[in-house]
């Protein structure tokens, strides 16, 4: 019955995760207002990096404990999440149905996402993420934080009038906001920690490879944050701040988390069966996403529908070509069901 108590576990650590990430970003926001940030930065360091650091905390927790291929298979998966169920998601809710992108640094921005989503892919591609590689991942995270800041000026839009906080009604707010975040963070914390626990647990329990409950359980649960954030800002038809959010939520976990990771414990990977499958669905999506925002300037419905199936087909080619097949027997004896 160990499975069981796993999942219970992960059930509840997930909820924590949920919970954590809500407060967290709610405090953030209030501080990023309070202090008047722009829209854009706001969007991405504020609500990708806060909605990345469940990857971070998980990344650091099970490189600490020696399986960093969780936290390969969490950014994985988050970055399909991500670049799929999330932009698919997005345009279901938001007015219009479509997203602009014919801002010139957002669509510069997309070839940096892209670049990120497949750059650790390529590094693995050896059978080994290095700390050499890790390095490059950290700095290549460096580059384009430097970038983004020296063409912030095309985001130049700040809070309407009456979204700021005032400075002499805002500084007991501001106090709460804080707390908010610390509150978050520690919570995130104790809530990775479970996770990674319950995710090996299971894994052992039923005979699972433990990189493929990363990315097909982890790595979903990691991106609950940026899909909330996406439900969010979508219904108020905040395109700047979805795009911010997702683009950030694929840059953070590839380059700045796994870089982390592997410099504190190199990722071995003696099956690339994963990284080939994983290397080809997040190729074909991060083309397909430069190819819509470079041909017409807008990612529309029909994007969205294709991006949803992709990642259907992503779960469907995970379960056949790792043979999880083959593991239902072994799994369903285990549930005591066989």
């Amino acid at each position: 019955m160990e499975w069981l108590y796993g999942i219970v576990i992960f059930l509840l650590a997930g909820a924590i995760l949920y919970y954590a990430g809500e407060l967290l970003v709610s405090g953030l926001l209030r501080l990023a207002r309070f202090y008047q940030i722009k829209e854009f930065i706001v969007a991405f360091f504020v609500m990708a990096f806060a909605g990345t650091l469940p990857n971070f905390f998980v990344g650091i927790t099970s490189a600490m404990q020696g399986i960093p291929e969780l936290s390969f298979g969490d950014v994985m998966g988050n970055n399909i999440v991500a670049l799929t169920l999330a932009v698919a998601l997005a345009l279901f809710i938001v007015p219009g149905r479509k997203l602009d992108i014919s801002n010139e640094t957002v669509r510069y921005t997309t070839f940096m996402t892209a670049a990120a989503a497949l750059l650790p892919l390529i590094l693995i591609s050896d059978g080994e993420l290095s700390r050499s590689d890790g390095l490059v991942l950290v700095m290549f995270f460096g580059v384009y934080v430097a970038w983004l800041f020296s063409r912030n000026e095309n985001f130049s839009k700040l809070y309407e009038t009456d979204q700021v906080v005032p400075i002499e009604q805002g500084r007991p707010e501001a106090l709460t906001a804080t707390i908010k975040v610390v509150v978050g963070l520690a919570l995130l914390a104790a809530a990775a920690q479970a996770v990674v626990y319950a995710a090996e647990l299971i894994a052992l329990s039923i005979g699972v490879p433990l990189m493929v409950v990363g990315v097909l359980v982890v790595g979903f649960g990691g991106a609950l944050p940026e899909l909330y954030f996406t439900v969010i800002t979508a219904r108020k038809g905040e395109t700047g701040m979805i795009l911010g959010n997702l683009m950030g939520a694929v840059i953070s976990p590839a380059t700045l988390v796994l870089g982390i990771v592997a410099l504190i414990q190199p990722i071995q990977n003696d099956n690339l069966e994963f990284p080939l499958i994983g290397r080809l669905f997040l190729a074909a999506v991060a083309i397909y996403f430069l190819y819509a925002s470079y041909t017409s300037k807008t990612i529309s419905m029909r994007e969205g529908y294709v991006l949803l199936a992709v990642y259907a087909l992503f779960l469907i080619a995970m379960i056949l070509s790792l043979g999880l097949v083959d593991y239902a027997p072994t799994a369903l004896q285990s549930l005591g069901l066989l």
